[in-house]
């Protein structure tokens, strides 16, 4: 079988996207399906390129048992979009910028936003937590936690 290539993105990729990496790669290594993804995630912008996860965000996945070891990049529209088969954002203006990148182009199909795969989220995107307190980071990762399971699910389901 082919490996499921999934790309998550953030405005920044050092908060949101990095932890929903992480997140996804923690249900799918506790279920032994590694072997069947490549995970990966990447920013609209390159402002934090090169840089590590934001501290405060490391700080509170690993209190949940994750090591958000990515390195930010930003999104390459070339070479992305023709790699990945699933590209999900974070937030509504991540979906419109996203779509920019791909206009024209039947990579569109390949834009998903992150909440779409929520069980039991009453949020329509994940919020970017950057400026904000503790509960902006737990929350993050309370909405991806959940969207990565129903993600998980569906990818299960399509096979």
């Amino acid at each position: 079988m082919e490996k499921k290539k999934i790309l998550f993105v953030c405005l920044g990729n050092i908060c949101r996207s990095p932890s929903a990496e992480a997140v996804f790669n923690g249900l799918i290594e506790r279920d032994g399906l590694q072997d069947f993804f490549v995970v990966d995630s990447a920013g609209i912008t390159d402002y934090h390129a090169g840089s590590p996860a934001d501290a405060r965000m490391q700080r509170h996945a690993i209190k949940r048992g994750y090591n958000l070891t990515s390195i930010s990049r930003p999104v390459d529209p070339v070479t992305d979009f023709r790699e990945f088969d699933m590209i999900i954002g974070m937030d509504n203006q991540n979906i419109r910028d996203l779509e920019q990148l791909a206009a024209g182009s039947d990579a569109v199909s390949k834009i998903f936003k992150m909440t779409d795969f929520c069980n039991s989220c009453n949020h329509d995107e994940v919020p970017d937590p950057y400026y904000g307190g503790d509960e902006g980071f737990e929350l993050v990762l309370d909405l991806l936690e959940s969207a990565c399971k129903g993600l998980l699910g569906f990818l299960k389901n399509q096979k």
